[in-house]
């Protein structure tokens, strides 16, 4: 296996220190727009390479991969990205892994009832071309989507007989500090991508009386705040709706009444991002400005908004806390009995940092593809078309997760979701 690694940022950087203790490959090319970025990350191990890429290019994606004789395309950056690389990965010949989906355009007039194109819609509409070329690619393989993904596999498996619903629930106890202790705001991820998810509509995925076999609908940002208790320190976080992914994909594979992702924001996140809604400032078409230099020039304003923000590759030697990703699960048992059940992965700031020097966000992020291409590599995982991680067995990559020195859990609930 021969893997080019797109993207060299947080996430990108996690990945090559936790792929670094690990034998199934033969080699990583580490591209990004920025060489010495692309450099520093590659100076970490001898199988490594460094290469400039053009993300938003496919001919650049494809040219890099012949030139290296890729195999696997590991795509890394925003998602903003993900078609070119995904197109590109296909025209090189190589097989593709994401850990967020192509990305959605609200319903024109019906933003908050109606789905419009969905996460996911481009890279599906491409399904049976992969699988004619007999090739893979596996997508929303992060932590969420991804891990989440593999729970509902294993719940569905394992644990239920009917599943009622399948309720991602993310939370954390995070704080970030500047340098005389105080509590700052800092977005431990990308804040372009936190942006495009927590501002879109969420989507929920049911079925109805009027619609049995199930269908997707959208609702308003920020709906339906419930408070999770999570495990482990953690403790109660009111959580709300979010697009996201796992809405998209585990109904696909996973049969359940009801799919749901609801994330522990907090509310001074969810105030900024409304303040920025209200300014313009979540746009991502370029605006005329004033040059520093004389003159003009075009940005994104989104962009000024991550850009001004401190890097979240930088802000974990000055954040303690814990962040647990995981899926509540409720129905019937395999006894016959009713079951609420939630599975997660909780990881401690303080112990990645000291072991691999990368903050939890991005370190629990990149843990889950790389042992994604472990299972692929060996040949437990295998398959062809456009997948999510549901389509695959779950418990080997649960152990080996494990076996990587980052178990999960799970705990049994009293009650159901709704």
């Amino acid at each position: 296996m021969r893997i080019l690694l797109v993207g060299a940022g947080g996430v990108g950087g996690a990945f090559t220190a936790i792929a670094a203790r690990r034998d199934f490959y033969d080699a990583i090319v580490i591209a990004d727009y920025d060489l010495a970025k692309a450099e520093r990350a590659a100076a970490a191990d001898p199988r490594f390479s460094a290469a400039q890429i053009d993300a938003s290019s496919q001919d650049s994606v494809t040219a890099l991969c012949r030139e290296h004789g890729i195999t696997h395309v590991m795509n890394a950056v925003d998602p903003v990205f993900n078609m070119p690389i995904f197109h590109g990965a296909f025209h090189a010949g190589a097989d593709y892994v994401d850990m967020a989906m192509s990305l959605s355009k609200p319903h024109p007039e019906k933003p908050y009832e109606q789905v419009g194109v969905m996460l996911g819609d481009e890279q599906f509409a491409a399904a049976d071309q992969w699988e004619s070329a007999g090739r893979l690619a596996l997508v929303g393989m992060g932590v969420e989507p991804g891990l989440s993904d593999v729970f509902a596999r294993y719940a569905a498996d394992h644990l239920f007989s009917e599943i009622d619903e399948l309720g991602t629930r993310d939370g954390a106890n995070l704080v970030v500090t500047d340098d005389d202790g105080n509590e700052i705001f800092a977005p431990s991820f990308s804040m372009w991508t936190t942006i495009e998810e927590c501002l879109n509509p969420p989507v929920i995925w049911e079925k109805t009386a009027a619609n049995p076999e199930g269908g997707w609908f959208t609702t308003a940002p920020f709906s339906e705040p419930e408070v999770f208790d999570f495990p482990e320190g953690i403790g109660p976080v009111e959580c709300v709706n979010v697009e996201h992914e796992e809405v998209l994909l585990m109904p696909r594979w996973v049969d359940c009444k009801r799919a749901t992702f609801k994330y522990g924001l907090g509310d001074e996140f969810i105030n900024i991002l409304k303040v920025l809604h209200t300014l313009g400032l979540d746009a991502t078409d370029p605006v005329r400005v004033k040059a520093a230099s004389g003159g003009h020039c075009d940005v994104s304003p989104r962009d000024v908004v991550a850009a001004v923000l401190p890097d979240p590759a930088t802000v974990g030697p000055r954040m303690k806390g814990k962040t647990c990703a995981g899926l509540w699960v409720t129905g019937t048992g395999k006894d016959g009995q009713r079951r609420s059940t939630y599975l997660y992965h909780v990881v401690d700031n303080e112990t990645v940092m000291a072991d691999y020097g990368h903050q939890c966000v991005v370190w629990q992020t990149a843990i889950n593809p790389v042992v994604a291409l472990e299972l692929v590599a060996t040949g437990v995982w295998s398959g062809v078309g456009v997948r999510g991680p549901e389509a695959f067995d779950a418990v080997p990559f649960l152990d080996l997760l494990t076996a990587y020195g980052s178990p999960w859990g799970i705990k049994e609930l009293a009650g159901d979701v709704r």
